[in-house]
């Protein structure tokens, strides 16, 4: 297994967009069935909880946003955008595609980190999607070293 990899996440537009769209969806369907004052106020509820998710998880803008992992270790380690660094066990059921990974994290944090494909250059997120299937780091074979 290699040494510590630090991975530094970048903001996500696309991701950003697709939670607001999908909680404007959720606020037309609530719109349409319960209509009038009340309806446009759940309506508004679910824009705004949209835009401070996407806020929060994409566009890494609020204090307790991720915006570094190191793995390699024996706990990763998460460093917030306030500058706090948590460990935290990440559940053995992970979600894993070629374009996004979700990673349910415990301890202090507990929630489900998504990082997405452009979040990171194009190694690094090969090297975290490897890690989040196998729980260790791509590494060369000691006897490779040696020829």
């Amino acid at each position: 297994m290699s040494g510590a990899l630090r991975l530094q996440l970048a903001p996500s537009r696309p991701l950003a967009a697709l939670i607001v769209m999908a909680h404007a969806s959720a606020a037309a369907a609530v719109y349409g069935l319960l209509g009038g004052t009340m309806g446009a106020l759940a309506a508004a509820a679910f824009v705004a909880l949209g835009a401070a998710a996407a806020r929060s998880r994409a566009l890494l803008a609020a204090g307790s946003s991720v915006r570094a992992i190191e793995i390699g270790g024996p706990e990763p380690v998460f460093e917030l955008a306030n500058g706090a660094r948590l460990a935290a066990p990440v559940a053995a059921r992970r979600y894993v595609t070629r374009h996004v990974v979700a990673l349910p994290l415990g301890g202090e944090l507990r929630r489900t980190l998504l990082v997405t494909g452009d979040m990171l250059g194009r190694e690094e997120f090969r090297r975290l999607r490897l890690w989040a299937l196998w729980n260790r780091l791509p590494g060369v074979a000691p006897k490779q070293l040696a020829a």
